[in-house]
């Protein structure tokens, strides 16, 4: 069993009153013209998502520091929004752990970044966590982020992942296997393949 993130198709973030966010002026003459046109279903899930950032930036804090400073372009826009694994089922699994309080670790392979389509994990980096319908229902915050071979992740990040019996022996079982069934095309699992080990905080849970 494995925690990578499975990102749903770019949506346009939308304001919480339902106003599309400018585009920044260094981002304009860059954006291509036949970008597909998003469905109904897309806009509300859209919409949902950026409701909930609206409410728990407040409600974690983050609200003060627009205040303060004004709404800036990266403020008024939601974090990314993704869910764990590979499948609703296993989404809504690791989701519980996070809200338990049970997993602060998530882990990728260097190699789902090469694209360009997703950034590296960052500390300081803001996500919201989707349940297994497409609903968000956590906002976390990055705090540490390492990038080690995959025989080298060691006893206190497999734990800090809360799978299984939460040993190492289970993490490199259970993401070897993830691994193998979701590996990046022209990829090959190996045991010095490149690992992100990212480590995170809970800030807020919806009610």
């Amino acid at each position: 069993m494995s925690d990578a993130r499975d990102l749903p198709d770019d949506l346009p973030a939308e304001l919480a009153d339902g106003a599309a966010a400018p585009v920044p002026p260094d981002l304009a003459d860059g954006l291509p013209d036949d970008l597909p046109e998003p469905s109904a279903e897309d806009l509300e899930r859209a919409e949902r998502v950026q409701r909930f950032w609206e409410s728990a930036r407040g409600r974690a804090g983050l609200g003060r520091v627009v205040a303060v400073t004004g709404p800036a372009w990266g403020e008024a826009m939601a974090p990314p929004a993704w869910s764990f694994g590979d499948s609703p089922e296993l989404a809504d699994e690791l989701l519980g752990l996070v809200l338990e309080g049970t997993k602060t670790g998530t882990a990728s392979l260097v190699w789902e970044y090469d694209g360009g389509q997703e950034p590296m994990p960052a500390e300081g980096d803001l996500s919201i966590l989707l349940d297994g319908a497409g609903e968000p229902r956590a906002l976390v915050r990055t705090t540490e982020v390492r990038v080690v071979p995959f025989d080298e992740v060691d006893e206190e990040f497999a734990r800090s992942e809360g799978e299984g019996d939460r040993t190492l022996a289970s993490w490199r079982e259970g993401h070897e296997r993830y691994w193998r069934r979701n590996m990046p095309a022209g990829r090959e699992f190996s045991r010095d393949m490149p690992v992100v080990c990212e480590r995170f905080e809970l800030l807020y849970r919806a009610p």
